[in-house]
Order: structure tokens, then C-alpha cells, then sequence
């Protein structure tokens, strides 16, 4: 189990282990926000609620514009595994401006593409293949993209994150 971590001014700095925001929490550094009711954790003495967000005492400031490096992942990430041109499940990466043609690796510039539009599309734009994109590509900005590790995130995560973006 993972737990979210909030700074004072409750935006998410980042996904730490459930071990790790225990201690934060016995030593009155961070207080439970939401726990794991369902999964308490059992010490020789006494039983601890499994903290599912962590609120930190002292306040930490988030730098504001987070400039998100671009990586395949992250693409395919964005377009929900769909490709850009047909909508199918898309499992490779495509330059919407060909890389031969000086098209860079941006977030503006790249979108998740199925094999099959891959391959037919080659080093050729959308418009000489008369085609068009389902969506404008950009820079993803929701606040999960920023918090490494809340790739997927918890139920009890998402009051927190909502309030974030």
C-alpha cells in the first residue's frame, strides 16, 4: 500500500510507503488525513490505522510549472493508450511532424499511434496522408502526472488530487 503526501497548503508532493508515513506520523511530523480501515497495521503492542494520505506538518512549497519531461510512457500515458489517428488500441509512439522532416520530441509533437497507422503514415504529415488528429497533443498538467508515483492512484487519493489540478 502506498500513501499520498500533502504539504501544508494540501498540494501533493509525492507517494511514499506506508512504512514511511507511519514514522512520519509517530514522530509528529505528518497527521493522517484518510486511512485503510480495511488493513490496520498490528504491532506487538498496539494497532496502528495504515495511512492512505499524510498531511506534513511543516510546509514544503511546490514549484509551480513543473516543465514534464516527455517519455513514451508518459505519451501513451496522455492519449489513454488510444491511437491519434484511428482510435485503436495504440502501442507505439508517433512524431506528428516527422523527426526527418526536423520535427522534435515534444509533448505538442508526438501522440500514441497503433502499429498499423505507424507503419502506413511513415515520415509523411497527417495532412499529405489526408488525415487528421483526434485531439490537439499538449503538455499533460493534472496534478497526478506531476507526483511521481501516483501513476495509479488510490481510491482515497482522489478528493486530494482533485483539489490539486
Amino acid at each position: 500500500m502506498r500513501t499520498l503526501v500533502l504539504n501544508a497548503g494540501y498540494e501533493p508532493l509525492g507517494v511514499i510507503s506506508f512504512k514511511r508515513a507511519i514514522v512520519l506520523v509517530l514522530n509528529d511530523k505528518a497527521r493522517v488525513l484518510a486511512s485503510d480501515d480495511a488493513h490496520p497495521v498490528i504491532g506487538i503492542t498496539s494497532a496502528f490505522e495504515r495511512p492512505a494520505v499524510i498531511l506534513l506538518t511543516r510546509y514544503v512549497r511546490v514549484p509551480i510549472n513543473r516543465m514534464m519531461p516527455v517519455s513514451r510512457r508518459g505519451v501513451l500515458r496522455r492519449d489513454g493508450q488510444r491511437c491519434g489517428y484511428c482510435g485503436g488500441t495504440a502501442t507505439t509512439i508517433d512524431h506528428v511532424q516527422p523527426r526527418s522532416r526536423g520535427g522534435k520530441d515534444t509533448w505538442e509533437n508526438l501522440v500514441a499511434c497503433c502499429l498499423r497507422c505507424n507503419n502506413i503514415k511513415s515520415d509523411r504529415t497527417p495532412e499529405e496522408m489526408g488525415w487528421s488528429l483526434r485531439f490537439a497533443p499538449r503538455m499533460p498538467h493534472q496534478s497526478g502526472w506531476s507526483i511521481k508515483g501516483a501513476e495509479k492512484a488510490e481510491p482515497q487519493w482522489e478528493m486530494f488530487l482533485a483539489t490539486a489540478a
